[in-house]
């Protein structure tokens, strides 16, 4: 059984709604046409440096938080990223609740072609890995919390068909084995607590220490991260990148947030 909270429902549900009219709107034939030639920006190579590998987020409200104060164009918001550190892009394209779109991603991509962009979104089926990749994306997100396991599987199978990377993301132990089960190379932790939004960074560490002594699997930290020395630690708890969005986007310059937060990396620290 899929566990979940009421707003993740109602969020759910609207999705599956959307898509409905999406799949009338473009018809899978085409958006397999809109598909670019060549392999998209590789999104696990991004999380390989040896520096904080921040995956730096473009969205303009949430559920927990609202509106937040950036009003920049989605192609400024990357562009000040990129030139701030950041080593790859999280473009959110929910619409309803994160008053994202499909534009964002197609525009960064066009303007922006060799970063890695990650679509965040809820995503359930095939369809919509076709849907990432003629827009534009590197890879794409996939949330345990919201997939029965035969879906998360099928998910991969297809990402891998179509060249995308996955960020597979749990809140807990129990979706961590769910994850891990079906083969997800790439684990995000959300350290935001779905019942009540509060944010605890215990749920990174803990996983964390789950998977000491393991390889093969890149852990990336969510939600709740705006200080170095969160990062430092849980870099030295074995997490390769670090996903931030509300941080940045709370002011009207994320870059220079962003570069504040890298300051001495140049120094190795």
């Amino acid at each position: 059984m899929t566990r979940s909270t009421s707003i993740l429902d109602e969020i759910v549900a609207a999705k599956h709604r959307e898509l409905e009219v999406a799949r009338q709107q473009f018809p899978q034939e085409s958006l397999l046409e809109a598909i670019r030639a060549g392999t998209p920006p590789a999104f696990d190579a991004a999380l390989q440096g040896d520096g904080l590998n921040i995956i730096a987020e473009v969205k303009y409200r949430s559920p927990s938080r609202g509106l937040f104060p950036c009003e920049l164009a989605p192609v400024e918001v990357a562009r000040q990223y990129r030139d701030s550190g950041a080593v790859a892009l999280s473009v959110v394209t929910e619409t309803a609740y994160f008053a994202g779109a499909s534009a964002y991603l197609e525009d960064i991509r066009e303007e922006f072609p060799a970063l890695p962009l990650l679509r965040k979104d809820f995503l359930f089926e095939p369809y919509q890995v076709i849907e990432s990749r003629a827009w534009g994306a590197s890879a794409i997100l996939a949330i345990v919390a919201c997939l029965e396991s035969s879906q998360l599987a099928s998910l991969l199978c297809s990402a891998g068909e179509f060249q995308l990377g996955v960020l597979v993301e749990v809140h807990d132990p129990w979706e961590l084995e769910i994850a891990l089960h079906e083969g997800a190379g790439i684990i995000g932790v959300n350290n935001r607590n779905l019942n009540d939004f509060q944010v605890d960074l215990a749920t990174s560490f803990d996983i964390a220490r789950r998977l000491e002594g393991e390889d093969g699997t890149l852990l990336i930290s969510e939600s709740g991260l705006s200080e170095r020395a969160q990062l430092l630690e849980l870099r030295d708890a074995g997490f390769s990148g670090f996903l931030i969005g509300s941080h940045f986007m709370n002011s009207q310059k994320p870059g220079e947030v962003l570069r504040e937060l890298l300051e001495g990396e140049k120094d190795g620290n």
